[in-house]
């Protein structure tokens, strides 16, 4: 790209827990066209150690105070889902450019609300749909749209995660469905969205959300607390195009099998799989054509990886990948995708799933 570097602040940057020392941290300290500029913890002196272990040179525990001292092209939104909407607000309000974490909002009400501010502001946004960065679905997608198997009929997605027993305390906070932080929003969400960047939107959707767990057992107090966030979704639907498509996602006790993406063509077959969550772990990619007998593996190319090979594997990779994409869109004064548009339309589509479930009624969107 060139020119000078996007200046990046974090919300949410504390060294010692949550996502941006997994990722957004060890994904920009490879990036050369991206610098991390300003961190902002809700204390103080988490602020200035995390400032200190990052090498980054502003800390700040009060986020309004980083939003009108800095320069910077572009705030991130990482902490709790609970806390995106009012962040969000008031980075955009401070018309700053904003990277937000998947979930948008804690509901579809929030999310229009913030995508509404970010146009009004005309600010280029951007959330952590990572698979839409990830070289194995921009390979999927194009070998879809090329025509690899012909006219897509049918897909199903699987997913299925151990360890819906038992929690550390820092998470049983995602036991409330209000919260936002659920089965239906992040892990099926993420999965779905992958899905639909590959085959597209859905026109109708059936779907059954439901606690299968009701008590989780809270690690390091032993008690057990009350649970209404979904643990299980299942859904039926048909995409705008006329694929049938069926998914299963569930956070179960044990023995989880991971990720299985199944696409069926009139001429041949595209499977994805995982032992992990499609979005943050390795993925493998297969193909089978109508003279073979079995799948074999494809290689995606090395052209839908735009970062550099220093970048981590796992969580950070397909971070760096949208992060790659948002400081080009920044540099240009282009939106690109996934931005607040994108998460809106997935915000709806994760609220006609839950209307289905609730109602029994299949929803059209």
């Amino acid at each position: 790209m060139g020119g000078r570097k996007i200046r990046v602040g974090i919300i949410g940057a504390n060294v010692g827990y949550g996502w941006t020392p997994r990722s957004h941290a060890p994904a920009i300290a490879e990036m050369p066209e991206i610098e991390f500029s300003a961190v902002c913890t809700s204390r103080e002196e988490t602020a200035k150690e995390s400032a200190d272990a990052y090498g980054v040179p502003l800390a700040f525990s009060n986020h309004k105070e980083m939003l009108d001292k800095t320069d910077l092209d572009v705030v991130a939104v990482v902490v709790r889902v609970p806390k995106h909407y009012d962040l969000a607000m008031d980075v955009l309000k401070a018309g700053k450019n904003i990277y937000t974490e998947w979930p948008l909002g804690a509901n579809l009400k929030e999310a229009e609300k913030m995508t509404h501010l970010a146009k009004e502001k005309s600010l280029l946004t951007m959330v952590g749909l990572q698979s839409r960065a990830a070289p194995i679905f921009l390979y999927l997608r194009d070998l879809i749209h090329e025509g690899h198997i012909g006219e897509v009929l049918s897909a199903n997605m699987r997913q299925f995660s151990s360890g819906v027993l038992s929690r550390p305390p820092g998470r049983t906070w995602q036991k409330d469905v209000e919260l936002g932080a659920t089965t239906l929003t992040i892990p099926f969400g993420h999965s779905i969205d992958a899905l639909c960047m590959c085959l597209g939107e859905f026109a109708s959707v059936s779907g059954n959300v439901s606690t299968k767990v009701p008590q989780w057992h809270e690690q390091e107090t032993n008690r057990m607390v009350q649970v209404s966030s979904p643990d299980t979704v299942m859904i039926t639907g048909i995409l705008e195009s006329g694929t049938a498509v069926s998914a299963h996602v569930s956070a179960i006790p044990y023995h989880g099998s991971g990720y299985r993406f199944e696409i069926y063509g009139r001429e041949g077959t595209l499977v994805v799989t995982s032992n992990d969550a499609p979005s943050t772990g390795s993925s493998k990619l297969w193909g089978g054509q109508p003279n073979g007998t079995d799948l074999v593996e494809l290689e995606v190319p090395e052209t839908y990886t735009k970062v550099p090979s220093s970048v981590p594997s796992g969580a950070p990779f397909n971070i760096a990948q949208l992060w790659d994409r948002f400081a080009e869109g920044i540099k240009t004064n282009t939106e690109v995708e996934p931005n607040f548009s994108t998460a809106l339309t997935r915000h709806k589509l994760l609220d006609a799933i839950q209307k289905s479930s609730d109602t029994g009624i299949t929803q059209k969107l």
